[in-house]
């Protein structure tokens, strides 16, 4: 190899540990990112839960807390589904009720983030929203695969129910093709008291 191709090696080396070394450093701050606006906003729906004080939905502004207890996944919900939103927390989709409100309420989130646990999702798993006004449980009753343009998960079933929604496959690299939805009816209301 001729010294022009040794330097030509060498520098494109470098060039590519850089770009790697870029990249990991744009991720591992996207991460640390969205852990601290999800414990941020923890915080926030504790103080607003103690004081029981309701608040205002507003793009952006903390609904409440999604748990799934078998998964140990806990997450904030914002109101709004763009994509800055959801690589922080869990979006609800504006256009469906809030869950005070009746209907199907409508949570999204990312399958490579915050709602990679729900791959593990089992008909009768408990899911809690505890939001400043009530705390609902719902249980699964089904899961379903969908293209991304099916919006028909998003009409009310009749009774108050929750859709979770996340892309799939969970192991797809890049924009997945198809939606996994998670489709849960709300058992009970619980009163202020056991927030």
């Amino acid at each position: 190899m001729s010294a022009l191709g040794r330097w030509f090696a060498v520098w494109l080396e470098w060039l590519l540990i850089g770009i790697g070394v870029g990249a990991l450093s744009v991720v591992g701050y996207e991460v640390v990112e969205a852990r601290r606006f999800q414990a941020q906003r923890a915080a926030e729906f504790a103080r607003l839960a103690q004081a029981y004080a309701s608040v205002s939905v507003r793009t952006g502004g903390l609904i409440g807390m999604l748990d799934v207890p078998r998964l140990k996944l806990t997450t904030p919900v914002i109101e709004g589904d763009d994509d800055k939103m959801l690589r922080r927390a869990a979006g609800h989709l504006p256009d469906t009720p809030l869950p005070w409100q009746g209907g199907n309420s409508a949570i999204a989130g990312h399958r490579d983030g915050l709602f990679r646990s729900l791959k593990g999702i089992r008909i009768g798993d408990e899911i809690r929203f505890r939001t400043t006004r009530d705390e609902f449980r719902y249980r699964v009753t089904g899961t379903s695969i969908v293209a991304p343009d099916d919006i028909s998960v998003l009409e009310s079933r009749g009774a108050a129910s929750l859709t979770l929604i996340t892309c799939y496959p969970f192991t797809f690299i890049g924009n997945a093709p198809q939606r996994f939805i998670i489709h849960a009816s709300r058992e009970r209301e619980a009163s202020r008291d056991r927030l």
